[in-house]
Parts: structure tokens; sequence; C-alpha cells
């Protein structure tokens, strides 16, 4: 979606040592576009950042091969009618908040696998619903692509890098590495010996509604594949907490930001 920052940069390094292997130099692909279809009625897509040139000297910078960048125009037709639709993975935790996101996502990410024709495409973990459903979708439609997924990269103060955070006001921005030591001690919770979901997701609401200016979207523990909520941590599951804040510096409209962790079974 463009704003590349480091978290992005991770990516295409990441892309270009996948590339690379075997003694063969690949060619790594980056694509941008702003996809109107993602964004709600009431969401921010005139106020997403756009800083275009600035994108083409990051992509430079790191050698991308290729980018691509079309049109709103070019990729949606005037009378298109067909989309992807995920029913089950998409359901909750943000596609709750944002209704028809991840159509919008499902769709946009066939066709530039369609144009594009990747062997790998790479996704980051910051996004853990998006990047379930895009491997639901690339498993049950057969798209020949390897799915791979790369950490979250942060800030020094925790923060999740993200486009939006340059939204903030300086205020928030002070605040917002909260979210990620909330995490981080619900973590430890599990860590010490603690499975009950109920009193884990009870502890890291109380501390993201606890920071200043700041309004919680969501909190779930869930499978990490399924994304089916979790009554408890067990071992034979993978459970993940993930966590949607807004704050809001544009008056009504808000900055939405999200984060995740993997929580640990203790016996």
């Amino acid at each position: 979606m463009g704003a590349l920052h480091e978290g992005h940069a991770s990516l295409i390094r990441r892309a270009r040592r996948l590339a690379d292997r075997g003694g063969k130099k690949g060619r790594v692909v980056v694509s941008i576009f702003v996809n109107p279809k993602q964004f709600g009625p009431k969401e921010d897509l005139s106020e997403y950042p756009r800083p275009f040139a600035e994108d083409v000297a990051h992509c430079k910078r790191e050698g991308v091969d290729l980018l691509f960048h079309p049109s709103p125009r070019e990729m949606y037709v005037v009378d298109n009618s067909v989309a992807v639709n995920e029913t089950s993975l998409s359901l909750g935790l943000c596609g709750g908040s944002r209704p028809g996101h991840f159509d919008g996502v499902c769709t946009v990410v066939a066709m530039l696998f369609n144009i594009i024709r990747p062997d790998i495409a790479i996704f980051g973990e910051k996004d853990w619903q998006q990047l379930a459903v895009i491997r639901r979708m690339v498993r049950d439609l057969k798209i020949p692509v390897k799915i791979v997924c790369h950490p979250i990269v942060r800030e020094e103060d925790g923060l999740a890098l993200s486009s939006r955070n340059r939204l903030l006001l300086p205020e928030s921005r002070l605040v917002a590495p909260r979210i990620y030591q909330a995490l981080l001690a619900s973590a430890m919770e599990a860590e010490a010996g603690e499975a009950s979901v109920t009193r884990l997701r009870q502890g890291l609401k109380k501390d993201l509604a606890a920071i200043p200016g700041a309004e919680v979207d969501y909190v779930e523990i869930v499978d990490e594949s399924t994304l089916a909520p979790l009554k408890k941590l067990t071992p034979q599951v993978k459970a993940r907490a993930l966590v949607a804040v807004r704050f809001f510096p544009l008056g009504t409209v808000s900055v939405r930001l999200i984060d995740n962790i993997s929580l640990p079974f203790r016996s």
C-alpha cells in the first residue's frame, strides 16, 4: 500500500535472499497499490499517505527489479462485478469492524498474483489475520505461489512499524508503544503458567484501555492457523493474541493500529 518504511525494506531484503538462492539471481517485484476496495465508507482512504517518490527511491536503494504501481482504473474496470470472498477466517477481528475489507484484500491479492505470477510472496506478520486469510485463499483456490511470513519489525520503543504511525499526533505516538508492552505482559503471564484465556484477555484489555487517548477495538486470543477463539492455552494449539487500538487525531477519523504476539504454553 506504499508509504514504505523499514518493515517493508526487511520484506524486500528477505525476498532478495530467497530469490538469489542456488547461485542464480532471481527477480524481486514490489507492488504498490492503495486499494480502494479495502476501505470502508468511514475509513481513511483520502488520508492514507502516498509518498510515491520516496517509495521509488526506497525500492531503488533496496535493489528492487520491478516496481508495479497500477492506477485503480487499471486494476478495476468500470463495470467490474467479480470478487474473491473468504467466508470463515475473515469474519471476526478486523473483518468484524471493517465489513468488506477482506473481500478487497483477497480480490486485489488474487489479481496481483495473476498479473505478476510470483513463485514466492512475502507478507509481514503484523497483520496476522490478513496472512491467515491469504494462506487460506492460496490453498483453496490452488494458486501456485508459496506464502512466506516475515516477523514484525518494530521501532526501538516497541511500536510495530506501520504506514499509519505517521498520522499519530505526538502525544499519541508517545503512548502507542504501550500496545506492545501490554502484549508482552500477556505473553509473560502465559510463560509463567497462566492458561486461562479469559484471564489473559481481561488483563490485556485492561492494559490497553489504560493507554491515554486510546479506544480498544478488539482483544482476542485465537488459534493462529484457524483464528478460532480459544478457551484455554494447550500444548496442542499455537495461540496468538491479536489486538486493535484506535487513536483519534483527526476528529471523527481514527488511526487504527494492530499488533499481535505468540502466547507460549507452560504447564
